[in-house]
């Protein structure tokens, strides 16, 4: 199986749904993950320009622990809108690129505008990327598949659908998670904020609703022709 997972920035697979990604890897599936953004404004003293360098090599450290493929779209934060082109050419173009049997991304009603606009922006490419006559980067089209919406973050205004048990990743999960330094240090010594832990207890929880020691939480996008009888998270 192939699996496609998009984010906003580079640290927000890790944080929502890093321990199935790991758990499908395990299964022998192929896994890819794309943050559309740079993730360039994400701190208050390291400049934009030395940042998107900083983030990208994170985002790779964090992909290679997991035996995940890196991409990214090339967006600087909050150059994602509705009814941008060329965002949607971009999402296209991993899609078929990928060639996923589902596709995991962010819950339309996040809490920030990045975040909303990758989870209308990969509904759309999803849906675009399989006209034969829409032209791209690559001729052949993608297969309409199902998507999945990962977790909000601290679970807010989210009730899944569906669980994955990641009991056994968890410990890697939060390895990938504090590769993401120029996030997660800053927050500790800066803010006060120990943002593993949060993600480890948000986990925990997420664990308790399902008879899990540990898990993530997603809700399928229940529309026309995305429907599937098949399990396809692990």
């Amino acid at each position: 199986m192939r699996v496609l997972a998009i984010g906003a920035h580079p640290d927000d697979i890790e944080i929502a749904c890093s321990g199935t990604l790991a758990k499908c890897v395990k299964r022998g599936d192929t896994v890819i993950v794309c943050h559309v953004s740079s993730g360039n404004l994400g701190h208050v003293v390291i400049p934009p320009d030395e940042l998107r360098v900083i983030r990208a090599n994170e985002a790779k450290k964090a992909g290679s622990l997991a035996g995940i493929e890196v991409l990214c779209a090339g967006f600087d934060d909050l150059e994602i809108f509705d009814n941008n082109k060329e965002a949607r050419d971009k999402i296209v173009d991993i899609i078929k690129y990928a060639n996923p049997d589902f596709i995991i991304t962010h819950d339309p009603n996040d809490y920030m505008p990045d975040h909303t606009a990758v989870s209308r922006l990969v509904f759309d490419a999803s849906f675009t990327a399989t006209l034969p006559n829409y032209k791209s980067k690559y001729s052949e089209p993608a297969k309409l598949v199902p998507i999945y919406y990962m977790d909000t973050l601290a679970g807010v205004d989210f009730n899944p659908t569906e669980y994955v048990d990641i009991s056994n990743e968890i410990d890697l999960k939060l390895q990938m998670l504090e590769c993401h330094e120029s996030q997660v240090v800053w927050m500790r010594d800066h803010d006060g904020i120990d943002f593993p832990d949060m993600v480890k207890t948000c986990s925990r929880y997420r664990g308790y609703q399902c008879g899990a020691e540990y898990a993530e939480g997603f809700k399928q996008c229940n529309v026309y022709l995305k429907g599937t009888t098949k399990r396809l998270l692990p």
